[in-house]
């Protein structure tokens, strides 16, 4: 059985974690919350100890579409899986987009940021957060106000890293001179290469760059497009592995400071996608999707 140890690790703020963890965004979506606990602890059977989560990952009501029913929120699932957790287990959330209680969404200016953290602690049950991001909605934002405002709430001890997400390099700098960041997570995948420059620069610095819709894509939220690439699909084929796989390998690839965080809520994939890690792209190969 492939574990997540197969993708290596790199130090992700004071902590060494391996570098093929899990998202939480799409345990929502299916009604029966004992589906996405069996997930969750299967995951952490297999050696990931990397989290992503944030509050605002609820369904229905959310960023994903999903079967009627109260709500669910993926913190709540992971505390309710996992709490309370090991001390391997690093757990990465985020803040900035929010849902109100009358279900509208906000984007959190510095004067909120207090509730939305205080509210991530609460759903995974736990006094402090082991790593924030800022989730940017405006790519050409001023970001120093907000950050400022997470770094007053790391000093207070509530939170012990921050990161930012969905940021420029010059979004990075502007945090990074408020306060260090360990994490950059931005949208990235073979065939979404806003960022491709990224990995290389954060490498020198010694941050982890973390890329979501790395399976997915240009189809972000929905999911994969359903036309594949031709050379992904002959590369699939040539190891022996789904075009899913070799999408999160070439992720992989990207730096040794590239940490995958595919998100399933379905067992088998998760599996599949743990086993990605195990697959060795060759430079020809690379060369080819590149």
């Amino acid at each position: 059985m492939i574990t997540a140890d197969a993708a290596g690790s790199w130090k992700l703020g004071d902590r060494v974690v391996h570098r093929l963890g899990f998202g939480s965004m799409r345990l929502t979506v299916n009604p029966d919350p004992g589906v996405a606990i069996r997930v969750l602890r299967r995951a952490v059977e297999l050696g990931v100890d990397h989290l992503d989560t944030a509050a605002f990952y609820v369904t229905p009501g959310g960023i994903l579409d999903g079967d009627g029913g109260p709500r669910r929120y993926a913190t709540d699932l992971i505390r309710e899986a996992l709490h309370p957790y090991g001390e391997t287990l690093f757990i990465a959330t985020k803040v900035g987009p929010g849902l109100l209680p009358s279900g509208d969404w906000e984007a959190a200016g510095p004067d909120r940021l207090r509730a939305q953290v205080e509210e991530n602690l609460r759903r995974l049950g736990v006094d402090r957060l082991d790593l924030v991001n800022l989730r940017l909605t405006s790519r050409t934002a001023p970001v120093t106000a907000r950050f400022e405002a997470l770094a007053a709430l790391r000093d207070e001890g509530l939170i012990r890293h921050l990161g930012i997400s969905n940021a420029t390099l010059a979004q990075i700098d502007e945090a990074s001179a408020v306060a260090p960041i360990v994490c950059v997570q931005n949208s990235f995948a073979v065939d979404l290469r806003r960022d491709a420059g990224l990995p290389r620069i954060l490498a020198g610095r010694g941050i982890a760059f973390v890329p979501f819709f790395a399976i997915a894509g240009a189809g972000r939220e929905d999911g994969p497009p359903a036309g594949t690439d031709d050379t992904v699909r002959e590369l699939a084929a040539a190891h022996g592995v789904t075009e899913h796989q070799i999408r999160l390998a070439w992720t992989l690839h990207q730096g040794e400071n590239v940490l995958a965080i595919p998100g399933t809520g379905d067992e088998q994939h998760l599996l599949d996608n743990i086993a990605a890690g195990a697959v060795r792209l060759t430079e020809e190969d690379l060369a080819r999707l590149a």
